[in-house]
């Protein structure tokens, strides 16, 4: 079929507006999840959920902390960019903010880093307790003041298909204060962390610490014994 210029016409713009559609559906494939790949003996780890971000990485033997990092990010044209809420490697990096291209293929997120990384997404694992917390204060809850967004010094829990991690630092001066992850499972009021990375005590790595939970309302109540074998009652809330 010969085209005419005026088909031409009609045609173009409907070719650049399908380019467009394209390239929107290329970056809402970067879904929430947990991503992990492999790099020299390094475990490289992503959640993501929503518009925040985690990347930690560490080894798994003998066990050892390297770093952790993550913040709210963007998605536009194939460039990931993150605005960090902290960073382990702050003090000699002094870094707040990066970019890198990214590209998804199936279950597959390749991170145009040096060298690349080629991470797999894992299964879905929606349970209990899934998302973002805040610790908010101490229980039993007796009306006392409590520690939310507005508050530079935070401490993060991020739960997402089957894992954990916790982050405790300050937005306002960028200290970093510890971090601590790995797999998790919550289920009928009792929630299980098995420890596979840590970055004050490498040796606390292989423990499985089990707690009691409810949720009441945005609050999570989280009860039991910490890692020194010491008991606890916190209380956490949605982010």
């Amino acid at each position: 079929m010969k085209l005419n210029k005026a088909s031409f016409n009609i045609i173009l713009p409907l070719i650049s507006y399908l380019a467009i559609l394209t390239s929107i559906q290329v970056d809402a494939q970067l879904s929430n999840g947990v991503y992990m790949t492999e790099e020299k003996g390094q475990r490289h780890e992503l959640k993501i959920k929503d518009n925040y971000i985690v990347h930690s990485v560490y080894d798994q033997s003998p066990a050892k902390f390297i770093k952790t990092e993550g913040g709210y990010f963007t998605h536009e044209n194939g460039e990931l960019t993150v605005k960090l809420e902290f960073d382990s490697d702050f003090d000699s990096n002094k870094s707040k903010k990066w970019s890198v291209s990214v590209k998804m293929t199936d279950d597959k997120l390749i991170m145009n880093t040096d060298p690349i990384l080629t991470f797999t997404k894992t299964k879905n694992l929606g349970q209990d307790l899934d998302g973002q917390w805040l610790f908010a204060t101490r229980g039993p809850d007796e009306g006392q003041e409590r520690r939310g967004d507005e508050n530079p010094r935070k401490t993060l829990k991020f739960l997402i298909d089957g894992r954990f991690q916790w982050i405790a630092y300050n937005t306002e001066t960028f200290k970093f204060h510890g971090t601590g992850g790995g797999s998790f499972t919550s289920s009928d009021g009792i929630y299980t962390e098995q420890i596979e990375y840590f970055s004050k005590d490498n040796s606390r790595v292989g423990a499985t610490l089990q707690f009691k939970y409810e949720i009441k309302g945005n609050d999570w109540h989280h009860t039991g014994k910490n890692s020194k074998g010491e008991p606890m009652y916190e209380i956490w809330s949605k982010r």
